[in-house]
């Protein structure tokens, strides 16, 4: 797939407990991660993920799905692709779903932690799934083309 168009987008790492966030600067230059949320409702989530597409003028959403290694959907990425659906619709944004099969790996071998539970590891897969995004792709859906199967 061809690069992205650069925007400012925010990536989500999704997981039960924790979202890692990071966001890229219009000109998909920069690639900041930002503090991981501690999750709680999703209306409460929606609240605190509103606040970073406002304050950073969020044109999209990234989220990663973990796919198995034959590239399947398991139960996490089940979970993810519905919630960054329910986000993505609540936000009015467009969405681009990345596989993160091995950014969480890749982020503790960059960072050096193993057991963190911080929320650095999370908001460095985020990072790592936008740099992912920009150099492969794929396109942003619209919101209103957003459909989630649940198969």
């Amino acid at each position: 797939m061809p690069k992205q168009e650069p925007l400012s987008v925010l990536g989500l790492d999704i997981g039960k407990k924790r979202i890692g966030i990071a966001g890229c600067d219009p000109l998909g230059i920069t690639v900041t991660r930002l503090p991981a949320l501690f999750r709680e409702s999703f209306d409460k989530d929606l609240v605190k993920i509103k606040f970073y597409c406002r304050d950073r003028n969020v044109k999209g959403l990234v989220v990663g799905i973990p796919l198995d290694k034959d590239g399947k959907l398991t139960s996490q990425a089940k979970f993810c692709q519905e919630y960054g659906y329910r986000l993505a619709k609540s936000l009015r944004l467009p969405m681009a779903l990345v596989n993160e099969h091995c950014t969480t790996w890749e982020a503790k071998e960059k960072l050096n932690l193993s057991n963190d539970r911080s929320g650095k590891i999370d908001s460095e897969a985020a990072g790592l799934l936008i740099e992912q995004w920009l150099n492969e792709g794929p396109d942003l859906l619209p919101e209103n083309e957003i459909s989630f199967s649940g198969n």
